[in-house]
């Protein structure tokens, strides 16, 4: 470990640098900084260290980015709640440092540490001065191996952190719709939602042995990555050895990770919520490790955000929310280790959402059809090579997309073929891509008002035989259970049987029928001996004396009272 007393000598070190003052007074013309003038040589870089899998580049500035990025998203735990557990552990307490030590010790260093997760990985992320790089690597591997899932802090901390990010996906549509289309698309695994719902009992499957469990089974040598932007190979092997170390490579939990392959299924998913209402439209693609630079062109070309925000842009999607005021939509396609989802967001009023699902599907098919012009598709193609360089590219871009790769071992972004195989894109190409897609079984998620918003069938989509419906409950929350019905048959099941209740076949209020059925049961009681008393005239209530603090003979009251009368009258 690194003591406080070498953080304070390292500050006040870093401050008489000589070095600080020259370049305060040295001026001159900008040059490329390494890797700037190929597409190339700024690409992550694989390795092995120790046993522990580790990708780096290195562009030689002042900051670094490390990430220690662990196969334990949403789609590996096997009970809910867990992967947000486990995020919402790190950093806390250690074998070795409180919370507030691993606090006040990066503030000191100026670094920023942030924990995070996605359906794929649990990622905690380091950001600090280049020279500091021996504690955060120190620190990252003391979280992994030596995190302390005490009672206290889920109680205190943990539970009531991800009640309130629950509390505000309760009140997003946008979310609950892409989640609704995952889980129609690949029903388990990719399908389980990013974070529970308010419905969900974590206190069932989240506590702070669950947890640690699942930190025991996620946290090894096999299971982790180490991507760093902004420090060499070299820099890492030497404290990567001496903090890695200790790390398990295999997992001796009790609980193992779900390991089923993505299986794409389809359907349609329909959930009632209040406020702005929100529409997924989804259709299987590529994974990370497969290459279909079509695509990434269909992304750019559906597009949805116009490079200037006063231009309507030349996107499909961004021409199509110009008719529909109220409204936005944008494609994403969001890629995994075995599976990918081409998808499209809109947002906004219910009407207006309902007329731009229409004008998407619309587009979508225009590209099908080959209606898209060799001008607009030169912009898309030019458009999806930016998407591409800057999601991985720029400093601390692509660092989960990296870890999840090399997890997995698929290969690593490699900048120069991927411009390389999106200039060999053509018109014919897309159009073939888009047909496929298009011609495939969808995934549709409706969240809002569902009065207005259209069944995929409405859109013309190719449905699966099921469709999820999610109705809220008082407070305006969505169920976390769902009833399928089958689309096919739903009208028809619900004509052909009609429920005929006794209250009203009598012509009488719901009230009024519970008041006379009530009196029925009454009657046909069997009477007690107590109802059998009262009609012979005779009491049951009975009652003893109290004499110095003791109780006497329990009498009955009746005939105690006749007693009495008796020895009255002949007195």
């Amino acid at each position: 470990m690194i003591s406080r007393s070498a953080i304070k000598r390292g500050s006040q070190l870093a401050l008489r640098r000589p070095v600080c003052a020259h370049v305060a007074q040295t001026r001159g013309f900008a040059s490329p900084a390494p890797g700037a003038t190929g597409t190339g040589s700024a690409s992550y870089e694989p390795t092995s260290i120790a046993g522990l899998k580790v990708a780096s580049k290195d562009a030689h500035g002042p900051t670094t980015k490390i990430a220690l990025v662990v196969k334990a998203g949403t789609r590996y735990q096997p009970q809910p709640g867990l992967t947000v557990g486990l995020e919402e552990f790190a950093f806390k307490n250690t074998n070795k440092r409180s919370a507030l030590r691993i606090t006040r010790e990066t503030e000191l260093l100026g670094g920023q540490l942030k924990a995070y997760h996605t359906r794929e990985a649990v990622v905690l992320e380091a950001a600090f001065l280049r020279d500091d790089l021996p504690y955060f690597v120190e620190l990252l591997g003391e979280v992994a191996n030596e995190t302390r899932y005490t009672t206290h802090e889920l109680h205190e901390e943990v539970e009531q952190t991800i009640h309130l990010a629950q509390e505000k996906l309760a009140h997003d549509s946008l979310a609950q719709a892409v989640d609704g289309a995952h889980a129609v698309a690949f029903h388990t695994g990719l399908g389980a939602p990013v974070l529970p719902s308010t419905s969900t009992p974590l206190s069932k499957y989240m506590n702070e042995h669950s947890v640690a469990a699942f930190a025991g089974a996620a946290y090894t040598k096999s299971n982790v990555a180490l991507v760093a932007d902004g420090a060499s190979q070299s820099g890492l092997q030497q404290w990567v050895d001496s903090f890695f170390k200790d790390l398990p490579s295999q997992s001796s939990s009790e609980i193992s990770l779900l390991s089923n392959k993505s299986t794409y299924h389809g359907g349609e998913h329909r959930a009632e919520l209040p406020g702005k209402s929100s529409y997924v439209i989804a259709f299987p693609s590529a994974s990370i490790a497969e290459s279909k630079p079509e695509i990434a062109v269909i992304e750019a070309l559906l597009g949805g955000n116009p490079s200037l925000s006063w231009s309507t842009g030349f996107t499909l999607l961004s021409k199509a929310a110009a008719n529909a005021p109220g409204a936005n939509a944008v494609a994403k396609n969001l890629s995994y280790s075995d599976a990918g989802l081409l998808t499209i967001q809109i947002t906004g009023a219910a009407p207006a959402v309902r007329k731009l699902a229409e004008e998407s599907v619309k587009a979508l098919k225009a590209i099908a059809e080959g209606g898209v012009a060799q001008e607009d598709l030169t912009k898309a193609i030019a458009k999806a090579k930016f998407n591409a360089l800057t999601a991985h590219e720029l400093t601390g871009a692509g660092i989960v997309a990296a870890g999840t790769s090399i997890i997995h071992g698929a290969e690593l972004f490699q900048a120069a073929q991927t411009i390389k195989n999106l200039e060999t894109v053509t018109a014919e190409k897309i159009k073939t891509a888009a047909k496929a897609i298009i011609d495939g079984k969808a995934s549709v998620s409706a969240v809002g008002d569902l009065h207005v918003l259209p069944f995929a069938a409405d859109l013309g989509l190719k449905r699966s035989l099921f469709t999820w419906f999610i109705r809220p409950i008082h407070d305006g929350q969505p169920l976390n259970t769902a009833v399928q019905f089958p689309p096919t048959r739903q009208k028809t099941s619900i004509t052909s049987f009609k429920m005929t209740f006794a209250w009203k076949a009598a012509g009488i209020t719901y009230n009024r029928y519970l008041a006379i059925a009530g009196r029925a049961v009454r009657r046909s009681l069997k009477e007690d001996k107590r109802i059998a008393a009262e009609r012979r005239g005779e009491m049951e209530l009975r009652f003893a004396k109290w004499n110095n603090g003791k109780q006497g003979e329990v009498q009955n009251l009746a005939e105690a009272n006749n007693a009495a009368a008796a020895g009255s009258s002949s007195s």
